[in-house]
């Protein structure tokens, strides 16, 4: 279905028969990612919620609009509230990967009130040191202008043989020709506004307004992805109620590559609820 928002359109999909008296889960996809992602795990999560997966702003099926501002975190946190207030559930909780990890935190900070739980793969509070942030904002607009001038399928080669998604390798030449396929249906536009409007060296430094997330919270990453693990690991800090939990033999994309134990790990936690 489609959300109207401020003049532009969210695509969202409910993936299970929602019942009104259920607790409710919202599934935040990474950057080049969609709702897509979530699909294969939806009917797998715990039964007593209502799964609801959205594409974020300039990906999947939401409008992509050229105005950088709809990209900004103010503006997808508020696309972001005017979602989960049609539904109206008593308990809300969010799922997001990556960038839509960077989201769902983003949210939370600012509207603590309308959430239960919180859980984030692989994601991250933003850029504390001005230097740093200075030089990703560069970087990523570097990246915005290499995603506008060339093919979408040259950019997803080259984002795809990143470092940060080696692990992926682990999986047949079909699978990876698969994931490379659902993710060059993003539009180029999209991409390129995402980066220079919601980079992490662009988005608002989060990590000063965790400690009014009095909620559980919790945060997952890859045995396999150092970075993150360390980011995570002092990330843990910053909440009162978080617990950091590594998943084995996994990178970056810990429900893609372990499946069986992202789901497991995330269920116990529902479960609390």
């Amino acid at each position: 279905m489609l959300i109207n928002v401020d003049s532009i359109k969210i695509n969202l999909e409910i993936f299970r028969e929602a019942e009104s008296l259920k607790k409710s889960l919202f599934l935040l996809h990474g950057f080049t990612g969609s709702l897509e992602d979530w699909r294969n795990l939806s009917l797998q999560f715990d039964e007593s919620y209502n799964i609801y997966a959205m594409d974020l702003i300039g990906h999947g099926k939401s409008d992509v609009p050229a105005d950088i501002t709809f990209y900004s975190a103010e503006s997808q946190v508020n696309q972001l509230k005017n979602v989960i207030d049609k539904f109206k559930s008593d308990k809300n909780i969010l799922l997001g990967y990556s960038m839509g990890g960077r989201l769902a935190l983003s949210f939370a900070a600012n509207n603590p009130g309308l959430l239960n739980g919180l859980i984030l793969e692989s994601a991250s509070e933003g850029i504390n040191k001005i230097q740093e942030r200075e030089k990703r904002k560069t970087d990523d607009d570097k990246l915005a202008e290499l995603v506008l001038k060339n093919p979408v399928e040259e950019f997803m080669t080259k984002w795809m043989d990143q470092e940060l998604f080696g692990t992926l390798r682990r999986f047949s030449n079909a699978k990876i020709g698969e994931l490379k396929k659902q993710k060059c249906k993003t539009s180029r536009t999209g991409l390129a506004n995402s980066l220079r409007g919601f980079s992490t060296g662009v988005m608002p430094y989060l990590g000063n307004q965790l400690k009014a997330i009095n909620f559980p919270v919790l945060l997952l990453s890859g045995q396999l992805d150092s970075k993150f693990t360390k980011i995570n690991s002092h990330l843990q800090n910053h909440f009162p109620k978080a617990k950091h939990s590594v998943i084995k033999n996994a990178g970056h994309n810990t429900h893609l590559e372990e499946p069986k134990t992202f789901l497991q790990t995330v269920n116990k936690f529902l479960g609390r609820f």
